[in-house]
Parts: structure tokens; C-alpha cells; sequence
């Protein structure tokens, strides 16, 4: 071999090692993970701990998270946690029953943000669906948490807050809002 292609050789020897190492970003990409996985085999209480609560509550209220009791505030994210796992985790489920692949790229790291890009493959009866999607991931704490997907460039977050949260704070406030998902609770019951 050519004296100056045998440090290439080695170089490529060892890029094609490096995959069975764990990978430097597997943190950032492991709460989008969990989350897949957890929402796909009905552990919604698992998925839900990956989601960064507070960030979400400040995205969705705006100004009025500030306004807000800790009580308040409290209920809310609880309320929206229960709410988004028994409306939204059953429609994800009932597509991933016809499963085929669903493939991550590497996070893209912007200090204490990432974005996870993930392609989802569906073989439904008649047709094979492929969605690409992208989460925002945010540093909380000492980990990771999933603050948003979306989906076709559309932001879950930004779709519930302008066409549900935000018409309804404006109708009655943080009291009217939480009446609301309160009811939407007790109607939704014990389905999960």
C-alpha cells in the first residue's frame, strides 16, 4: 500500500468502528427515543416524564404563565399532560400498529437546544406512508426533555396554542381554561 494511503486506511478503519461506541449525542436523542417507544407500548406515564412540562406551559399560556398561581400553573400541567396522553398517544399507537421502520438522524446542537430529525415508515394495507418529523429537545435539569414535535414543518405545540389555549384564556382567563380541560378530564374519564 502507498506510504500516504496508510493513514487514510487506518483513519477509515476506525470510522467504521466508532459506530458500536456509544454515541456522543445519545443523550439529546434518547428522551425523543423513550418517547416513541413508551407512547408505541402503552407506558403514556413514562412518556410523559420525558416532556419538558414547564416550558411547554410557558409556550402555550405566553404572558399568563407568569399570571398564574403555582397552583395554578400545577394543574395545568398535569391537566395537560392527562389530557395529551389520552386524546393524542391513542391516534400515535393506532398508526404504529402497521410499524415498518422508523430511522434518527443526530441531534443538532444549539446550547441548551437540539433538534432530533426521525423518518417514521408506515406499511398500512393499501399504501406505505413515510412522515418525517422533528422534535425540539431542551436541557432541564441534568438531562434531556422533548419540548415539542413537528410533524410536515407544523409545531404540535404552536397548533394547540393558537387554536385551543390561547381563544379560550382570552374568553375567561387561567380560571375558564382549567374549568375547561377539567371537563374535558372527566369526560374523557378512565379511557386511556
Amino acid at each position: 500500500m502507498n506510504a500516504r494511503l496508510r493513514p487514510l486506511a487506518l483513519l477509515a478503519t476506525l470510522t467504521l468502528a466508532l459506530p458500536a461506541l456509544a454515541a456522543p449525542n445519545e443523550p439529546v436523542a434518547k428522551p425523543v427515543k423513550t418517547v416513541v417507544q413508551s407512547v408505541r407500548y402503552s407506558k403514556d406515564d413514562l412518556a410523559i416524564k420525558q416532556l419538558a412540562n414547564e416550558q411547554q406551559g410557558r409556550f402555550l399560556l405566553g404572558e399568563e404563565w407568569d399570571k398564574g398561581t403555582d397552583a395554578q400553573r400545577k394543574e395545568f400541567i398535569k391537566l395537560f399532560n392527562s389530557l395529551f396522553s389520552k386524546i393524542a398517544f391513542p391516534k400515535v399507537r393506532e398508526n404504529f400498529k402497521n410499524l415498518s421502520s422508523i430511522t434518527y438522524e443526530d441531534p443538532a446542537l444549539e446550547g441548551d437546544k437540539a433538534k432530533v430529525k426521525s423518518t417514521i415508515v408506515i406499511e398500512h394495507p393499501l399504501k406505505k406512508q413515510e412522515m418525517k418529523l422533528q422534535y425540539s429537545v431542551v436541557k432541564e435539569g441534568g438531562g434531556w426533555k422533548v419540548l415539542d414535535v413537528a410533524v410536515l414543518g407544523d409545531s404540535m405545540l404552536t397548533g394547540i396554542r393558537d387554536d385551543q389555549v390561547q381563544p379560550i384564556l382570552k374568553q375567561g382567563g387561567w380560571e375558564h381554561l382549567l374549568d375547561l380541560m377539567r371537563k374535558k378530564e372527566a369526560e374523557l374519564g378512565g379511557k386511556k
